[in-house]
């Protein structure tokens, strides 16, 4: 598990593994957390690691986007 407290942008980041995102002992060590910095109006974003292959996720993003792009031009 990795946090990232970026007070500049007021936002919470946590990173979890995968096997951490199946963990419900986590999630419940992490509620605090979520409730102390929500209070504070950060926001907390939970990213977690996928198990699809990485680089054609990201490849079919970005041909999704450039197509919205192109039609948002016309």
């Amino acid at each position: 598990m990795e946090i990232n407290i970026l007070k500049e942008r007021r936002l919470v980041e946590i990173w979890l593994t995968n096997t951490e995102k199946d963990d419900a002992s986590v999630h419940e060590r992490l509620r605090p957390l979520y409730q102390s910095y929500q209070k504070k109006k950060y926001g907390v974003t939970v990213y977690v690691s996928g198990s699809g292959d990485l680089y054609q996720s990201t490849r079919d993003l970005l041909v999704r986007n450039k197509r919205c792009m192109a039609g948002l031009t016309v």
